[in-house]
């Protein structure tokens, strides 16, 4: 007798919806933010790729502090929650600044309080989920927060028209989903009861302590294919310059002009939303690792089409592949981080893996933003980019044959 798939739990749909609202404001935000700077403000390009790549650097590594944290004591909602008062109090801030400074401030407290959020969020997810559909949930909380990201890029482009692109008044709209968000979050979000910790020899359980100790020896119980899939993580977030770019290449190659600046991020977010959980639910039936390799080649493909292409239209198309891939490879990413350590250091693994993305991230952005103010030209970032996508997906390989059988045992 076929035994049934376990259901969705209410409180992962729950963050989802709370994700869709809160990236309906960052995405109203992200997408103006470097176009803002550059057209309104006269920021350099080179500081605009150090901008983006710092703001979300802090972001993740905030993540690890998060993750930690909320390990330690044991509860995921509390530290969520200080992360969603940051992130709302930051939206009238942005909506006042008149400098790059004032914007960097904002956009560094927005990403602070989204990096302390966010760790807690996966790893709650990890919590509720029922081992047979963790690629299930982790994918459906992909799709209705990028579901919300192809909403913000609609409404930013909708807000932009009605404000008759006044910047000010748009950030100030940016306000009211991410408030409804933390309503949500405070409301219907809870906390599952805490497993059993191990004591000694990894195994034996004891009574639910209230503070979950914070030992460096934790590192170690990881487990190697944790930190093997750190390292293809690295290099692969070296090869993703901040899709601020690809507003930027739209902006200064093809001159789109500020009103429709958003579609970029709408057309990103579109495809992201719709491969995210399909992509969840054949993690869940199928060897993942194969999965994440289909990611890495879009990533390559999706580059070079952003670099060599020689219209809006087909800058469009290569815009829809990096959110393929950005699907495919953050859904299995979540997944095989969840699977592959113990279920007391899940926030902690969502930490490194976050901590790990923000160094490489980073640097990506700084030198993205270098090398396109060096050559005069966005799409030869995109073209490096591809280059590091293929030794990134070299390193994959080599590294799947050995995880996928821990994996499977």
């Amino acid at each position: 007798m076929k035994k049934e798939r376990s259901s969705i739990p209410p409180t992962v749909i729950a963050i989802g919806l709370v994700q869709f609202l809160i990236n309906i404001s960052s995405v109203i935000i992200f997408s103006l933010s470097a176009v803002y700077l550059k057209s309104i403000l006269g920021v350099a390009t080179g500081w605009i790729g150090f901008l983006e790549g710092a703001v979300e650097a802090s972001a993740h590594a905030t993540k690890l502090i998060s993750g930690v944290v909320s390990d330690y004591l044991r509860k995921r909602k509390s530290v969520m929650v200080v992360g969603f008062i940051l992130v709302t109090l930051t939206r009238p801030i942005l909506a006042i600044s008149e400098s790059f400074i004032a914007v960097f401030m904002a956009r560094f407290l927005d990403r602070f309080g989204n990096g302390i959020q966010s760790t807690p969020r996966d790893a709650l997810v990890g919590d509720v989920a029922p081992k047979d559909i963790k690629g299930a949930c982790f994918g459906l909380r992909q799709s209705l927060g990028t579901a919300g990201s192809f909403a913000g890029g609609i409404l930013g482009v909708l807000a932009m028209m009605w404000t008759m692109n006044n910047f000010h008044h748009v950030f100030w709209i940016a306000t009211i989903p991410a408030f409804i968000a933390l309503i949500i979050l405070i409301v219907a979000v809870k906390d599952p009861k805490p497993v059993p910790l191990p004591e000694g020899d990894v195994g034996e359980n004891i009574a639910h302590p209230k503070r979950h100790p914070i030992r460096l020896t934790d590192l170690k119980r990881l487990g190697k294919n944790y930190w093997f899939l750190m390292l293809v993580v690295s290099i692969f977030m070296l090869s993703r310059p901040t899709e601020a770019f690809m507003c930027l290449h739209a902006h200064e190659t093809f001159h789109l002009s500020d009103t429709y600046i958003p579609f970029i991020l709408l057309v990103y977010n579109l495809t992201y939303s719709l491969c995210s959980y399909p992509i969840g639910r054949m993690a869940d039936r199928m060897d993942p690792y194969r999965l994440l390799q289909v990611g890495f080649a879009a990533l390559i493909l999706a580059d070079i089409v952003l670099a060599m292409a020689p219209n809006v239209w087909v800058m469009f198309s290569g815009v829809g592949i990096w959110g393929i891939q950005m699907g495919i490879s953050q859904s299995v990413f979540l997944t095989l981080v969840d699977k592959s350590v113990p279920e007391d250091l899940r926030g902690t693994a969502f930490g490194f893996f976050y901590l790990i993305s923000a160094i490489s991230l980073i640097i990506a952005g700084t030198v993205a933003g270098n090398i396109a103010q060096h050559f005069n030209s966005v799409g030869m970032a995109f073209l490096v980019s591809s280059c590091v996508g293929a030794c990134a997906l070299v390193l994959l390989i080599a590294v799947s044959k050995n995880n996928r059988k821990s994996l499977a045992v």
